[in-house]
């Protein structure tokens, strides 16, 4: 047998260790290979929204290209780790410690070619029903037919060979300072009981608790500035928390003897503050992980769900058209004949909002009476206000002023250049909605008594709209549309700017996804490392306890708490990390994002879920194997 074909069945003999490594590689080369495949694509050139679809795409295959790197490293070494005594073994039967490292070399290079081309393969099999989710999604105008991607073939395999060469040999480094009494007894070297420093522990109470309440406290433009401090803070507690207070709190727990003795607890506990304290680090790598691909999918959802409901709310409308004096008989006319040829039913309405000069520099005010309000209200079937002689009442700033905070409503008097003061009714807050009228600051609507005594206002705003009644989306968008090709610029078309928005947004969500996606496997495979170097010691251990009268339902029960222990722990500090980060997103834009929220992180924990089951199944029955 040669070295070579040594190294190959070393491969085959650890494919239990291997597999999560070799389809976690795969996948990586999958999604940079399609990444490639989009930025390459013929049709993605030409317009300035296919070519940030393509910038993005490059920026999306640089940073998965990056963490490839760092991810496979930490792998890798992982991998070794587990392998300690088996090149001890190697060691003792002459292996030198450079041929060691050529096996490792060879292996790695091996399992890397393997999953490039097979990354590539599989990219190329399903990559026309990728390119066609990929035109739903982006909303490309047009198809993105299928091609053969000579030049993302390339440079994938070009990219991905040379970053397993250079990963297979960092590890060889790794390997030459281990000395052979240390690579013999690999983990069985005696550890003592981890012990929690409380001071450390009260510092990660301290550093998260004061991460959350600045997070959660800060409103507006105050997010931006607490950003960079809180994510130190978070990071620094996370990493304590794994390492000092879950090692507190599980001798707490040990102490509890009600707790402690309590059926098979007593072997969950025992080793469980080892785990803890041995997988700190993966934790807080997983958790980190897990909450920047949380944040990012939820910033990202969120700002579209912000762009497009503010957009809506602010124009309840489904047109509007800014009267022209010059054209506006003749503009009105193309606009319903428009309407009328897309088969739109509408309703329709005008109005001619008054601007007065306030006695200060605060600016112009908009100043309406009920009749305006109302004529609006009963279009979108809102409640109407009625109003008392004299009587005044102020309308808060649109839903749309997303990035200004929430201003109180004017209490003092309202004070006319002319001299006229107008008192507000303050138990009349809230009576007017905001998004009614399209006017997009506060604004005060006062009895046709108050109005009598206004003078001549500085300017009228008129507006015609169009409401449509249960019309097709589609037909809306197009007849926007055609308002567009018309160059009819004063007509605003809320369905047609909306899609224009998400087509605009759609290629940042698609790369952000992949990128949220590629980050969370990763975690997952993290973990799953973590669990299997751990396989063989935890063979043993249910072997010996299963002779003194363990069963097989108390050992599976067992086993899958340990497992939930740890695929949870680190998923469930994450989720609070992104729930947290998305709170403080809502607060800047004083927006509620708890539906967007709860639907990413939902996603998010559902699929941790799936996966627990899946490597439990395995894990569970890899240890009933050897317990008779």
């Amino acid at each position: 047998m040669t070295f070579r074909q040594f190294a190959f069945n070393n491969v085959l003999r650890n494919k239990r260790l291997y597999v999560a490594y070799f389809l976690s590689s795969l996948f990586t080369v999958m999604v940079f290979f399609t990444f490639a495949n989009f930025a390459f694509h013929p049709s993605l050139t030409g317009n300035d929204i296919n070519s940030n679809v393509t910038l993005g795409m490059f920026v999306a295959g640089g940073i998965i290209y990056v963490f490839s790197f760092f991810f496979i490293l930490y792998s890798m070494s992982v991998f070794l780790t587990s392998r300690k005594r088996e090149f001890g073994v190697l060691i003792i039967q002459g292996m030198s410690n450079s041929q060691i490292r050529r096996m490792v070399f060879l292996e790695n290079m091996l399992i890397g070619f393997l999953a490039t081309v097979i990354g590539i393969g599989i990219g190329l099999v399903f990559s026309k029903g990728i390119l066609l989710i990929a035109e739903n999604v982006l909303i490309i105008e047009g198809s993105l037919n299928f091609y053969f991607p000579t030049l993302a073939l390339i440079i994938t395999f070009a990219s991905f060979i040379a970053l397993f060469f250079v990963i297979s040999i960092s590890v060889t480094v790794i390997l030459r300072t281990n000395k052979l009494v240390t690579l013999l007894k690999g983990d069985k070297i005696a550890k003592s009981e981890p012990k929690a420093n409380v001071v450390l522990t009260l510092v990660a109470i301290i550093l998260l608790g004061s991460g959350y309440v600045i997070a959660l406290m800060a409103e507006g433009v105050q997010v931006v500035f607490v950003l960079i401090p809180v994510v130190i803070l978070v990071v620094l507690g996370t990493y304590l928390l794994f390492s000092q207070l879950s090692v507190y709190l599980i001798r707490k727990l040990k102490s509890r003897k009600n707790l402690f003795w309590r059926k098979t607890n007593m072997l969950l506990f025992s080793d469980l503050s080892y785990r803890m304290k041995d997988n700190a680090r993966s934790f807080f790598i997983v958790a980190i992980i897990s909450t920047v691909a949380f944040s990012a999918i939820g910033s990202l959802v969120g700002f579209q769900s912000l762009l497009t409901k503010g957009l809506k709310e602010s124009n309840p409308m489904s047109f509007m058209y800014y009267v022209d004096e010059d054209t506006e008989e003749e503009d009105i006319v193309i606009v319903e004949e428009v309407l009328k040829k897309h088969n739109i039913e509408y309703e329709t309405a005008a109005i001619e909002v008054p601007f007065y000069n306030r006695s200060n520099e605060e600016g112009d005010v908009a100043i309406v009476t009920p009749d305006t309000y109302n004529a609006f209200a009963r279009l979108l079937g809102k409640e109407e206000v009625v109003l008392e002689a004299d009587e005044v009442i102020t309308v808060a700033d649109s839903n749309a002023n997303i990035l200004i905070a929430d201003t109180p409503l004017a209490e003092e008097p309202l004070k006319l250049a002319d001299g006229l003061e107008l008192e507000v009714n303050q138990d009349k807050v809230g009576v007017a909605e905001p998004d009614v009228l399209p006017i997009m600051f506060e604004y005060y609507i006062v009895s046709d008594e108050v109005a009598a005594q206004l003078g001549e206002p500085l300017y009228d705003d008129k507006k015609v709209v169009w409401n449509a009644v249960d019309a097709d989306n589609d037909a809306l968008i197009a007849a926007g549309k055609e308002f567009e090709d018309k160059e009819m610029f004063s007509v605003n078309a809320v369905d047609y700017i909306s899609y224009e928005i998400t087509k605009m947004w759609s290629p940042i969500m698609f790369v952000g996804l992949f990128i949220g996606i590629v980050f969370f496997v990763s975690a997952g495979s993290f973990l799953y490392f973590r669990l299997y170097t751990d396989l063989d010691d935890d063979k043993e251990k249910f072997q010996a306890i299963s002779k003194i009268g363990l069963t097989t339902k108390e050992m599976s029960k067992v086993m899958s708490k340990q497992v939930a222990i740890l695929f949870f722990t680190p998923i469930i500090v994450a989720l609070i990390h992104g729930a947290v980060a998305l709170t403080a997103l809502s607060h800047m834009f004083d927006q509620n994002l708890v539906v967007e929220a709860s639907l990413v992180l939902g996603t998010f924990f559902v699929i941790q879920v799936i996966y627990f089951f899946v490597v439990r199944y395995f894990y569970v029955r890899q240890i009933k194997s050897v317990v008779k």
